[in-house]
């Protein structure tokens, strides 16, 4: 199969999981979200889309680099936890969005950031270049989560 296509379904894998927790998150945020108590540096709503769809062809173009590496003794590891960091991503935008409880959302939130540092770590062991384009997405769920801390305080 011709490289540019591999990449491609990985890409699309990751934005197919991307779909999946946006059927929690658009439905609220002109509802629920725009009327919550945000803190002065929260992003416009507008942003949150052009940003994940970003961040979710990353995780496609790292999930290829890490591909080729099958016979490497921790690919399984990295794989599993890729695709943990997958189900919390969408588990997050169902609890703080579908839930509407920014509490569970934060709580979640951590153990995603957890999972995509181990994720990050195990990819870098297999290809510097998996690992390192996985950066953005953690620093990213870092601002979000401290979002997701000053909404909850703010809206207590």
């Amino acid at each position: 199969m011709n490289k540019w296509i591999r990449i491609l379904i990985f890409i699309l894998i990751c934005q197919l999981a991307g779909l999946i927790g946006s059927i929690f998150t658009i439905p609220k945020i002109t509802t629920w979200y725009v009327n919550l108590q945000k803190p002065s540096f929260a992003p416009p709503d507008w942003l949150f889309g052009p940003v994940w769809t970003t961040l979710f062809a990353l995780m496609g173009i790292s999930l290829y680099w890490v591909w080729g590496k099958q016979l490497e003794k921790s690919f399984r590891r990295a794989i599993s936890f890729f695709g943990l960091q997958l189900v919390l991503n969408n588990l997050w935008s169902f609890f703080f969005f579908g839930l509407e409880n920014p509490l569970a959302g934060l709580i979640e939130i951590m153990l995603l950031w957890i999972a995509i540092a181990v994720t990050i770590f195990e990819f870098y062991k297999l290809s510097k270049r998996a690992g390192l384009i996985l950066l953005p997405y953690i620093i990213w769920v870092t601002i979000a989560a401290i979002l997701n801390y000053y909404i909850l305080v703010l809206n207590a």
